[in-house]
C-alpha cells in the first residue's frame, strides 16, 4: 500500500523550479510519484513506505530549495 505525504517548499517561483524539485525527490528510494503545485508550494510525494523527512529535505536542498 502506497503512502502520500504532502511537504511545503519555499522559493520555487517557475517550471524549471518544479522540475528541478521533482527530480531530486524522485531519486529518493521508494518514490513513485511527486506532484508539485508552484502556487503554493506543496509537494506530494507517493512512495511505498513513509519517508523520512531528513531524506526529503535533503533532496529538496539539492535542487535549491527549502522545506517550510
Amino acid at each position: 500500500m502506497s503512502t502520500t505525504q504532502t511537504f511545503t517548499v519555499t522559493g520555487m517561483t517557475c517550471g524549471h523550479c518544479v522540475a528541478s524539485v521533482t527530480e531530486e525527490v524522485q531519486e529518493i528510494s521508494g518514490v513513485e510519484d511527486v506532484a508539485v503545485d508552484l502556487p503554493t508550494g506543496a509537494v506530494t510525494i507517493t512512495s511505498a513506505a513513509p519517508l523520512d523527512e531528513s531524506a526529503v529535505k535533503a533532496a529538496v536542498e539539492e535542487a535549491g530549495y527549502q522545506l517550510a
